[in-house]
């Protein structure tokens, strides 16, 4: 079974730029994307590793999540530590380590850039519901293509949005609309690698939530 359980401390050093964050919260944005995408994913967010300025090791690093959010005072694209995200965060959250292949083509430099000028942009609710909706109009996974509504637009970004351009950014995906993926489509994209990590449990003494259609479709068909 490709879904494991590993605690962030375990997983930290493993992370790479360009690894994926999902989770399933429990607001009611949270629950509507969820209820419209059935699908235990609400939220993504993509990882960037950065160093302390003074800091001469080749060896040490942050893990920053970059995510389109509203969290705490801010509302909008930014960073913060991924250990500092998930400390007392109640919900469930996943790691999707993308896989060797994808990783021989990511761009990180491409992707940095990417991420930081669009840093502060204004999250776009009314587009991430949209999306959603446009999920649950589906019939199946074939007519992708034909339910798109949305036109792209990148002056503000919804949370899944913002990493598919990252990572159409970085190289990784072709011309996809990034204004049509939902969280759980990202998830279902042949990315990654075969295993991915609940790394938090919303209830802990229950089975972790399996993401369905992970790491199962061609990004294309977003197209």
């Amino acid at each position: 079974m490709p879904l494991k359980e590993m605690s962030y401390e375990v997983a930290r050093p493993l992370m790479q730029p360009g690894d994926v964050i999902a989770f399933g919260g429990h607001t009611w944005v949270s629950s509507i994307i969820k209820w419209a995408t059935r699908s235990p994913v609400s939220h993504l967010g993509v990882i960037l590793q950065t160093r302390s300025l003074n800091d001469q090791s080749t060896t040490r690093f942050f893990n920053l999540v970059v995510e389109s959010t509203i969290w705490e005072n801010f509302i909008g694209v930014d960073d913060a530590r991924l250990s500092d995200r998930l400390d007392g965060y109640g919900g469930d959250a996943w790691w999707l380590p993308l896989s060797d292949q994808t990783r021989q083509r990511f761009n990180e430099a491409a992707f940095f850039d990417f991420l930081y000028s669009v840093k502060h942009k204004s999250f776009d609710l009314p587009q991430a519901i949209q999306a959603a909706c446009d999920f649950a109009d589906r019939k199946n996974h074939d007519k992708v293509r034909d339910s798109f509504q949305n036109q792209e637009d990148l002056s503000r970004f919804y949370c899944s949005e913002l990493v598919a351009a990252a990572l159409k950014a970085a190289g990784v995906v072709g011309k996809i609309n990034s204004s049509e993926v939902t969280p759980v489509d990202l998830c279902c994209w042949n990315l990654f690698k075969p295993d991915y990590y609940c790394m938090k449990k919303a209830k802990p003494k229950k089975k972790a939530l399996e993401i369905t259609g992970y790491n199962s479709m061609d990004p294309g068909l977003w197209g």
